[in-house]
């Protein structure tokens, strides 16, 4: 019995599996019990870790500045977020370190900073990007000079940033969408903008421009991205464009998974049917999308590659081995589920 044969049974992520065996917050009371019930049952062996020092004295901190749009206060509940932040974790304790949090309204940056600064100035630093604009960005890595930033790029900035390849994994989307026979294509935008969504839409708009298409304005709806239930707004804004009596597109691409699985329930209220009606496509590979009916077809984000660049990258800064910045980025992979499927009416 291995801990994929625990995630297939418990119909969890290898991730969620991992959290509960090694007592991890990350998921439910619910869950967790399921988890080590079926473990038990099923005769695995809990084997213990490689022997490292109890108490490591070396010490990376992984900062989050929060707020209501993107990067909620209780992100480490968010699929996205809680997987990555699994093996930053495991990262850091291959190489020796704990992993320590701070977490702080964006909304006091400066007064925050101060406080971050006091308490880390000879320690590594790994900052979650996704919310953040260039100037935070750029005031923060003046209080913090051991900095690794994620899921975010500037690129006139000199400092270490390690990203998805947002335009890639879009591109593929619209490629594949092309290739299954979709001609009229819907898009579901976040009403938070950040650098990831827009270099989806580059991606995704690339993608069609090359097979001479484009997205039709009325086609573009703009919703919440954080939430995985049916959205009130967004059944709004899918009403209008019934009553209006134009066909709808025969595929919806979303800016990111929680969209994607929004719509697919918000859609499947309204009485369309997945795929047969409308295909879906999401962005991230979040654990929920494998649980979703149907599945859903998305592009996949290797977080656990995310983690290791950023952790071996501060830490090849914390030894001064160069004082050259990198900015890397971390291709996708297109992953078919059940959720697409070719036009009714090519």
């Amino acid at each position: 019995m291995k801990m994929d044969d625990i995630a297939r049974l418990a119909e969890v992520s290898k991730s969620a599996v991992s959290l509960a065996l090694n007592n991890k917050p990350g998921i439910g009371a619910e869950t967790r019990e399921k988890i080590i019930r079926i473990a038990e049952e099923n005769g695995y062996q809990f084997k213990p870790k490689a022997s490292l020092p109890d108490k490591p004295v070396k010490t990376l901190l992984f900062l989050v500045l929060n707020n209501s749009g993107i990067v909620l206060e209780n992100y480490y509940q968010q699929p996205f977020f809680r997987e990555l932040i699994h093996f930053i974790e495991e990262h850091c304790r291959l190489n020796g370190y704990s992993l320590r949090f701070s977490a702080a309204d964006i909304n006091d940056l400066e007064n925050n900073m101060q406080t971050v600064k006091e308490e880390n100035k000879d320690n590594g630093v790994i900052l979650l990007g996704t919310n953040l604009d260039r100037q935070q960005i750029e005031f923060i890595a003046d209080q913090l000079p051991h900095l690794v930033v994620l899921d975010t790029c500037f690129d006139t900035l000199p400092i270490n940033f390690v990203q998805i390849n947002n335009e890639m994994g879009a591109y593929q989307a619209g490629k594949y969408l092309y290739e299954k026979g979709h001609r009229t294509i819907g898009y579901m935008a976040s009403d938070v903008r950040i650098h990831n969504f827009n270099a989806r839409k580059r991606g995704f708009r690339l993608a069609l421009k090359e097979y001479g298409l484009a997205i039709a304005e009325e086609h573009v709806f703009h919703v919440a991205p954080t939430i995985l239930s049916s959205q009130p707004e967004m059944k709004k804004q899918l009403e209008a464009y019934i009553s209006s009596g134009e066909p709808m597109p025969s595929a919806i691409f979303c800016e990111c998974d929680y969209i994607a699985i929004s719509a697919v329930k918000t859609l499947t209220e309204l009485g369309f049917r997945i795929p047969e009606d409308i295909s879906v496509i999401g962005f991230d590979n979040i654990s929920e999308a494998r649980i979703i009916t149907p599945e859903l077809t998305t592009i996949h984000v290797d977080k656990d590659k995310i983690a290791q660049v950023a952790v071996d990258l501060i830490i090849s800064q914390l030894a001064q081995e160069s004082d050259m910045k990198v900015k890397i980025s971390i291709d996708t992979k297109f992953i078919e589920r059940l959720s697409c499927a070719a036009p009714s009416n090519p």
